[in-house]
C-alpha cells in the first residue's frame, strides 16, 4: 500500500452545514465565538490565497500530486524515468530544480504537460 511521504498542512478547515433556517443566526454566532469566519454561499477566495505553498514550491507540489494520482512510489517513478529516487524526493521538497529535460521525462511518465513542472 502506498503512503504519503509528507502530511499536507491542515491549519484551516471549511465547514458546510444544513439545518433549520430559524436557528441560522444562533449557529453563526457560536461558530464566530469559536474563531470561525463566516463566508456567504457563492463567495469565493482566490486559490493562491487558500493554497499553503509558496510559488517556488509549486512545481514540487505538482510533481508529488501527479505521482500520488498515478499511484506511483518515488522508486517506481525513478525506474520509469531514469531519474534517481533521491533527486525525485529533492524535487518534490523544493530542494532541487526540476529542469527541462527532467520535466519531459516526468511528464511522459505521469501523463502531464511538462510546463506544469517548470513554473507556477
Amino acid at each position: 500500500m502506498l503512503e504519503r511521504t509528507r502530511k499536507p498542512p491542515t491549519e484551516n478547515v471549511e465547514l458546510c452545514f444544513t439545518g433549520p433556517a430559524a436557528r441560522k443566526d444562533e449557529a453563526v454566532k457560536r461558530l464566530v465565538e469559536l474563531g470561525f469566519a463566516v463566508r456567504e454561499a457563492g463567495e469565493s477566495i482566490p486559490w493562491r490565497e487558500a493554497f499553503p505553498f509558496k510559488d517556488e514550491e509549486l512545481p514540487g507540489v505538482f510533481l508529488a500530486g501527479a505521482r500520488y494520482r498515478e499511484g506511483l512510489t518515488q522508486v517506481a517513478l525513478a525506474e520509469a524515468t531514469g531519474i534517481p529516487r533521491r533527486h525525485i524526493s529533492e524535487m518534490e521538497n523544493g530542494k532541487r530544480p526540476i529542469g527541462k529535460q527532467n520535466a519531459r521525462k516526468l511528464a511522459e511518465a505521469l501523463k502531464m504537460d511538462p510546463r506544469r513542472f517548470l513554473s507556477a
